[in-house]
């Protein structure tokens, strides 16, 4: 796929219609990340006397829906001028999210409730012990390019991944972030094994993002068995959390190495 195949691939509006990526400020549109990988992984800051981005970290378990309701708010706001960009760190009981690719049959297992997301991609979990950021930026006053958005995430999360002491590493033909596992039986094609350990869902909105990226710190892997995760099947495809490889990191560090990673990449921020 050439880069305007990709540039055409990356938006997608509510019937699923590729389109140019040059929508007007009025029109919805979807992002479906399978189709917005890029080599590289610049940063991402906003533009000079920018305010700096709301860091909020919410105790607690944080209900799905709530978090829905607030986060499409907040970003509408930021839309329209009246708040500052805004990460919000959070986690979430047990459930899980469709993505706008989702199939039914990646639904095994309906073990927890599963709500329909409208990010891109397709199922994910998210539930104790899994660190989710919601991530809400302008980025009218960044860099209007979603590809080059999705890149900076997976940056940033390689970046605070390399913090804790793992080796994040993307793959072209699959979403979100992965870890080489040699402890681990190859496929039967000889493909080595390997691991996801953060995923990415997000969704642009009159150049507002909303959703954003999931770090597994310390679930229950077992309730990943519900769902084939982001539509992988293969056995030597699974997925993994920091505990899970070893490192004796609480969610408190993994908050930490995610701050120091995003200011590194997209700028300054305030604790809200």
């Amino acid at each position: 796929m050439g880069a305007s195949d990709l540039a055409r691939a990356a938006a997608l509006d509510r019937r699923g219609a590729a389109r140019a990526f040059a929508p007007p400020v009025s029109r919805r549109w979807d992002l479906d990340l399978s189709s917005t990988r890029l080599a590289l992984r610049a940063p991402f800051p906003a533009a000079p006397g920018s305010p700096p981005v709301e860091w909020r970290v919410e105790s607690g378990l944080t209900e799905y829906p709530q978090a829905l309701a607030e986060m499409e708010s907040r970003a509408d706001a930021i839309a329209a001028g009246r708040a500052a960009e805004r990460v919000w760190l959070i986690e979430h009981p047990p459930l899980y999210t469709s993505g706008t690719s989702a199939k039914p049959a990646d639904l095994l297992e309906a073990r927890f409730p599963v709500y329909r997301a409208g990010r891109g991609g397709q199922f994910t979990y998210h539930g104790p012990g899994q660190r989710v950021a919601y991530v809400m930026l302008d980025l009218k006053r960044r860099r209007p390019d979603v590809r080059a958005y999705v890149a900076a995430l997976e940056g940033w999360l390689i970046d605070a991944l390399h913090r804790l002491g793992v080796e994040g590493e993307t793959r072209e033909d699959r979403v979100g972030v992965w870890v080489a596992r040699p402890d681990k039986p190859a496929g039967s094609d000889g493909a080595p094994a390997e691991d996801k350990i953060a995923a990415i869902g997000v969704r642009v909105r009159r150049w507002t993002t909303f959703h954003g990226v999931s770090l597994n710190v310390a679930p229950d892997l077992t309730h990943f068995s519900g769902i084939a995760p982001c539509g992988i099947h293969e056995a030597h495809y699974g997925v993994t959390s920091l505990v899970d490889l070893g490192r004796a990191a609480t969610m408190a560090d993994a908050d930490r190495a995610l701050k120091n990673a995003f200011e590194a990449r997209f700028g300054p921020t305030v604790d809200a």
